[in-house]
């Protein structure tokens, strides 16, 4: 940091500088402590995947879904009579 001496106008100038980076960095640096903090418990509390004790070739349990429509569908109105296949989109159409 300089000291205002003879070249008033420059070595203020470079003074006023530090003590508003001084300034900012002091508001700076506890809101980079919070966004490190948010993130680490953000990340610890990510939930873990249910266990299955499905196998490949298992019959899938029976589940109720709503359709396009508006419906209440169940697999088990399918069993027997159609192939079904289900296909989820992490996210879609949830602006997420």
């Amino acid at each position: 940091m300089a000291v205002c001496g003879s070249n008033l106008t420059a070595d203020c100038h470079f003074y006023f500088e530090d003590k508003k980076r001084g300034q900012n960095m002091k508001k700076i640096i506890p809101v980079l402590i919070f966004l490190c903090f948010w993130a680490t418990v953000s990340f610890a509390q990510t939930p873990q995947a249910p266990q299955t004790k499905l196998k490949a070739g298992d019959m899938a349990p029976d589940f109720t879904l709503t359709d396009t429509e508006g419906k209440t569908v169940k697999l088990s109105d399918f069993r027997g009579k159609k192939n079904v296949v289900l296909a989820f989109y992490v996210l879609a159409f949830t602006g997420g």
